[in-house]
């Protein structure tokens, strides 16, 4: 059964609009190619559900233990194994509950190697110039990596775009994602024309709509 997609319904029809049109104005004057992906998360976090799974049954079969069955562990041994399943069962669709379980550090380098992956599967390395810049947001997350393919980091280098990723971020968390976002892309978008400006026989070799994650991807990083 195909999922709903959280990504596809974050940002209204008029958002995508705006953030299409920034992209395109912003590209008009320079060699550089913006993307933007957004994907409900990085990873499925599958360490999460076994560990959420045995925490929270364990926890409600210590409680059924003491009070019904007198802190009984023959009791509270099968009552853990039992209670497992629906535990399991509840973190694995239930992604605020999922998220408690996995670290800062760990959402970090899901959200960093998920971002790298679609560079490579939207075709961003294959600009002319090598120019592609990629926003990418994982909603479950709350995160954003930007990435340069390796023309641009010779002119910008990656603490600046840290730092746009960040703006962002915070703009998601204030409820202000679209603004934030086209912020962002307003300012690359300057950074790149005034290092790779727009020649004569530029073109636009990416598509400027908003990408998301296909079935496929989905599968892959099940």
């Amino acid at each position: 059964m195909l999922k709903h997609s959280l990504a596809e319904h974050f940002f209204t029809q008029s958002e995508k609009e705006r953030i299409e049109e920034a992209t395109t104005l912003g590209e008009s004057c320079t060699t550089g190619e913006i993307a933007v992906m957004i994907v409900d998360e990085s990873s499925h976090y599958r360490e999460a559900e076994i560990i959420g799974g045995i925490s929270l049954g364990s926890l409600a079969a210590l409680v059924l233990t003491i009070v019904f069955f007198h802190e009984s562990i023959w009791w509270y041994i099968p009552l853990s194994f039992i209670l497992y399943f629906p535990a399991w069962f509840l973190f694995k669709y239930s992604h605020r509950l999922k998220i408690l379980c996995v670290g800062n550090e760990r959402e970090q380098i899901a959200v960093k190697k998920r971002a790298i992956q679609a560079f490579y599967e939207k075709g961003l390395y294959r600009t002319r110039d090598n120019t592609g810049v990629l926003f990418f947001i994982s909603l479950l997350e709350h995160k954003v990596w930007v990435l340069a393919d390796k023309g641009i980091h010779e002119k910008i280098q990656q603490p600046v775009l840290n730092r746009l990723a960040q703006q962002v971020a915070h703009g998601i968390k204030e409820d202000r994602a679209a603004d934030a976002l086209i912020a962002a892309i307003n300012e690359v978008s300057r950074l790149l024309t005034q290092h790779y400006p727009c020649g004569p026989d530029d073109i636009n070799e990416l598509s400027n709509a908003l990408l998301f994650e296909s079935k496929k991807d989905t599968q892959e990083n099940s």
